[in-house]
């Protein structure tokens, strides 16, 4: 009886111990030596071009400044489904079928190790564009926003946004608006607005709390014509904070807070804050294009005397266009809330190209 028990008490000790074992969760490390260290390298700078023989360069992980854009969710998709899956080239192989989705899981928080400068922002902070709220995260992109307007005056303007990053937490923004409206007895006239440079800086940044604060300003120079209301008149200086915030199953929170300043002491100054909700979705088991639906709230207020606040919604949706999803666009309507009276619906949409992720043409 004391040899059975021993046997028993043996068997249960070594069922435990496998137990643990298989509890144990996948080595990132392991799993990318031997998976991707043929052709990525150990050190994640990826091999040369004459050892793996391909045409296209390989990408370098030690780069923080390409390695902490790109949300987790893309680097899933890649290492899922191979290049193809992003429009990027077949010689990325897809590993759905070698790896587990925990294993990609460890694979990717290995990968994320090889930057090892924590000041660069993760893209996973970098939440869905709104159309007014100006967002945190600091980009490379050119957006061309349209608005057009129906009810009243008739009139259709673009704006052309280009957008640098400089840095790991800074970024430098050229703003031209171009305008063509009906101006009565004159006809149809275009002419453009008055020109913005603007600059912002990340502040702090925190994936763990799923939020990013940055601040910034902006210089809007007299060049559009004021006569045809296609300009202030007048330099104005505008400053402002910006917050995202992660909520969880996709969903996200942008705030920003704005003071604008005419140099002309006869101009008021203005207080804006704009809020933008919203959700992203996406097909194909979280892998294909994305839509994101959000509601923006927007208030303002001129700082004088007796002026009310002018309070607007704007709903819209943002869809992804290409495999890669750096060619996106949005579309909604700003809805003025008070004074219906003095100010109409407008119709506003905006084609968007993340330029750093490559050309217009790729990505297909």
């Amino acid at each position: 009886m004391r040899l059975l028990g021993l046997v028993t008490l043996t068997a249960a000790l070594a069922a435990g111990a496998a137990g643990t074992a298989r509890a144990q969760p996948p080595d990132g490390a392991k799993l990318f030596a031997a998976n991707c260290a043929a052709c990525h390298g150990l050190d994640g700078r990826g091999r040369s071009q004459p050892e793996v023989g391909f045409d296209n360069p390989l990408p370098n992980f030690t780069d923080c400044d390409f390695a902490s854009r790109e949300p987790d969710s893309d680097w899933s998709a890649i290492i899922h489904r191979g290049g193809p899956q992003r429009g990027f080239d077949r010689i990325m192989p897809a590993f759905s079928e070698a790896l587990s989705d925990d294993e990609i899981d460890a694979l990717i928080e290995h990968l994320r190790r090889f930057c090892t400068e924590p000041k660069w922002p993760r893209g996973d902070l970098n939440m869905p564009r709104a159309i007014f709220t100006e967002k945190a995260f600091p980009e490379d992109e050119a957006v061309i926003t349209t608005t057009v307007i129906t009810d009243g005056p008739d009139s259709i303007s673009h704006q052309f946004v280009w957008e640098q990053r400089f840095g790991s937490l800074n970024q430098i923004e050229l703003s031209v608006p171009i305008t063509r409206a009906d101006l009565g007895a004159e006809g149809w006239k275009s002419g453009t607005g008055d020109l913005a440079v603007g600059v912002k800086h990340a502040l702090t940044h925190s994936l763990e709390k799923g939020s990013i604060l940055a601040v910034g300003g902006e210089l809007s120079l007299p060049t559009g014509d004021e006569a045809k209301g296609f300009g202030a008149g007048t330099t104005v200086f505008e400053s402002y904070v910006a917050w995202d915030k992660l909520l969880g199953t996709d969903s996200f929170i942008q705030v920003q807070g704005i003071v604008e300043m005419p140099q002309d002491d006869a101009l008021p100054n203005e207080v804006v804050l704009r809020t933008a909700l919203g959700r992203t979705w996406t097909t194909d088991a979280s892998f294909g294009r994305a839509w994101t639906p959000m509601l923006e709230v927007l208030a303002a207020k001129p700082q004088e005397s007796g002026a009310e606040i002018e309070w607007d919604v704007v709903p819209q949706i943002q869809l992804t266009l290409n495999k890669r999803q750096h060619l996106q666009a949005s579309a909604g309507f700003r809805v003025p809330v008070t004074q219906r009276s003095e100010r109409t619906t407008e119709f506003v949409f905006y084609l968007l190209w993340d330029w750093f992720d490559g050309g217009i043409r790729e990505g297909w």
